[in-house]
């Protein structure tokens, strides 16, 4: 009988995994020692796949995170009314700087006064 690890049926001759059964055949032939595993080993077996969210990087996740950085509290910028994206906390410090070209917006930064999350948004 194959030794069965989660999904996967192994060859109890040689340790090969054993190739899912065809359509209509009785035994699944093993490739590497020619063992015969019964068709019928393979009925009931739950599937399940599981993959770590990193395991596949996508561009547009990578947009979507922010990135959080802990600022000198000496040059946080101006207080102003802004919500902050982490904690919901409705005051922010705001600095204003030119980063792209001169005839695009410029970027501000934010970070929250209360959890000191940063955000910045391109105008």
């Amino acid at each position: 009988m194959a030794t069965k690890i989660g999904s996967l049926l192994f060859c109890p001759a040689c340790g090969a995994l054993l190739d899912l059964p065809k359509d209509s055949e009785p035994n699944v032939l093993c490739e590497q020692c020619g063992y015969q595993e019964p068709a019928k080993s393979y009925e009931n077996i739950k599937i399940t796949t599981r993959s770590h969210p990193d395991a596949f990087p996508s561009a547009l996740r990578q947009k979507r995170k922010t990135q959080t950085k802990t600022h000198d509290s000496d040059n946080l910028g101006d207080l102003v009314s802004e919500k902050c994206p982490e904690c919901g906390h409705s005051e922010a410090y705001s600095k204003s700087l030119q980063l792209r070209s001169a005839d695009e917006g410029s970027t501000v930064f934010y970070t929250c006064a209360s959890c000191k999350h940063g955000w910045r948004v391109n105008n």
